[in-house]
């Protein structure tokens, strides 16, 4: 698989910092139309998020590397693949991930000791990596690999079932993370991930509470005026000083 296009050197130093940021999850997008879509989101999105699920790990089955590789050549917004797969074929999947032209890969903890293998072989192909934690899982879980991640991503329900209403846990969550980030002075250096929950009224509590992105869905790709909905976004406040 030949990327044809790709996100520009040094996307992740120049995402903005001084906004929340806005990650379209193309899990909300028309599937059927999904080039229209891509092209739709392509001047608001800052990342494009690609959730990967095998049905066991999540109850879902998700995008697989063709549809990536396809993506790729429509859009040069960085890829966030996000991993929601079992242990065993984990590598796998980082490598047809990475092949296709994922700019970032994110993985989860839960899988054990293949965590650490799978941070470094998403190194060794030249990519970001990222960490993603279930709603269930200690937030101290992430402690041992901040050294090695760009991303960090809190789940705010339960894992590959949309239309969840926030769980009261996440913003506690999101405030423990930001602490652990910053003890292990990567404050800088990580981007702290809202996804699950993302509405209207939620949105605002989870920028004041540590989020530095978020993972729009329907609120996204269901709004009539994007422009006006990013816009919005843009202007939330962050945490108090």
């Amino acid at each position: 698989m030949t990327a044809t296009r790709s996100a520009p050197k040094g996307w992740l130093a120049a995402l903005p910092t001084d906004r929340l940021l806005g990650e379209f999850s193309l899990w909300s997008a028309d599937l059927a139309n999904l080039a229209r879509d891509v092209e739709r989101i392509g001047p608001h999105a800052d990342i494009l998020h690609v959730d990967v699920a095998d049905g066991r790990f999540a109850p879902s089955f998700l995008f697989f590397p063709d549809q990536v590789a396809r993506l790729r050549a429509l859009t040069d917004r960085p890829i966030h693949v996000h991993l929601m797969v079992e242990g065993e074929i984990v590598l796998s999947q980082i490598q047809q991930f990475a092949e296709a032209g994922a700019d970032l890969i994110s993985v989860h903890p839960e899988n054990g000791d293949v965590t650490d293998e799978s941070l470094a072989l998403i190194a060794s192909l030249g990519k970001e990596a990222g960490i993603v934690l279930r709603l269930e899982t200690p937030v101290a879980t992430i402690a041992p690999y901040l050294d090695r991640v760009a991303f960090v991503t809190l789940l705010g329900t339960a894992i590959g079932v949309k239309g969840q209403g926030l769980s009261e846990q996440a913003i506690p969550r999101l405030a423990e993370a930001r602490a652990l980030i910053a003890a292990a002075g990567r404050a800088d250096r990580i981007v702290l991930a809202a996804d699950g929950g993302i509405r209207a009224e939620t949105v605002p509590k989870l920028r004041a509470g540590f989020a530095e992105t978020v993972v729009l869905g329907s609120l996204a790709f269901g709004d009539p005026d994007l422009a006006a909905r990013m816009a919005w976004l843009h202007a939330l406040p962050g945490p108090a000083a």
